[in-house]
């Protein structure tokens, strides 16, 4: 799914641009938890999330995660936003909670991550 798409699917405001909006993401996911998105995120996809510290941006780039999306119309603050200039990241806001941003993108067509097993959790 193209950047511009998740715009429109999800009637996204930008934040920062630093990417060709018809760049492709191949998947998305979606976490407040930054220990899952280390642990589960894959290179080029796009976040979903409610955080808005500068550890989400510090996180993703860990991750190779270029895009990421404020869900409930959060706007993150200045020190969020300069580390994400600085690192190339483009930055969207909605106002989908987490839930919604997801089934949209999802129903639309952009894979999610699949199944993870987590070890000692039974399917």
């Amino acid at each position: 799914m193209k950047i511009r798409e998740v715009i429109e699917i999800l009637g996204g405001h930008i934040l920062l641009e630093n990417h060709d909006w018809e760049e492709d993401l191949p998947r998305g996911g979606a976490a407040d938890l930054m220990s899952d998105v280390l642990a589960f995120g894959t290179e080029g996809m796009v976040l979903m999330t409610g955080l808005t510290n500068p550890q989400v941006v510090r996180t993703a780039e860990m991750a190779g995660i270029n895009v990421i999306v404020f869900v409930r119309d959060k706007t993150p603050p200045r020190e969020t936003l300069e580390l994400a200039k600085d690192s190339g990241m483009t930055l969207i806001s909605t106002t989908y909670t987490m839930y919604e941003a997801c089934g949209r993108l999802y129903t639309a067509g952009l894979p999610g991550l699949g199944r993870v097993k987590i070890e000692n959790d039974s399917w």
